[in-house]
């Protein structure tokens, strides 16, 4: 396995745990948006739909079922169980934006036009503006919590270690989380 990937893997692994931990503990569900969360369980269904068409690898198949169960347990923490810590107030952002023109992306640019590869296809774009919420969340508050930016630096590094050849785009995107996180902590 590419060295790059794993490390792109246990640094997704580490923000999901980090943010799943961070409910948990504090029974608050604070500063966190529901919509990200749902967005990025999303993501996780429409890519992993393979996982009952083919099989790749254990460790393959054991991290797409953690994800899985991460995100949906992450949601029922944030829209039942601790549903009133959640401040649906700030978390405003129109998530239609995003999920409209992504599908309609995800129709016309696609490896094959299949089921699987469309929703697959749909979830490596949504992927990539499933944040949106949570910064739209942070910058209308003005504030967030440490962990929270723990959540975003991790997250952040995820989308830049699988790939070995950081174009400017990945170097700026690292710069700007970091810079985040610094100014936050």
């Amino acid at each position: 396995m590419n060295v790059f990937r794993l490390s792109g893997d246990v640094c997704h692994l580490v923000a999901i745990i980090i943010l799943f931990m961070k409910i948990w503990r504090s029974k608050s569900c604070a500063g966190i948006s529901g919509k990200s969360q749902v967005l990025f369980a999303l993501v996780f269904t429409t890519r992993y739909l393979d996982l009952f068409t083919s099989f790749i690898s254990i460790y393959n198949t054991v991290m797409k079922v953690v994800y899985l169960v991460l995100a949906y347990a992450t949601i029922s923490l944030i829209y039942f169980r601790f549903r009133n810590s959640y401040d649906s107030e700030s978390d405003s952002f129109r998530v239609e934006f995003l999920l409209v023109p992504v599908a309609g992306l995800s129709f016309l640019e696609n490896y094959a036009f299949t089921p699987l590869e469309i929703l697959w296809t749909f979830s490596i774009y949504l992927e990539s503006v499933a944040i949106l919420p949570q910064l739209f969340m942070i910058t209308k508050t003005g504030e967030a919590e440490s962990i929270t930016t723990h959540y975003l630096f991790f997250l952040g590094l995820y989308r830049t270690l699988p790939h070995p050849v950081v174009t400017s785009s990945h170097a700026a995107a690292v710069v700007l989380v970091f810079e985040l996180h610094v100014r936050l902590v």
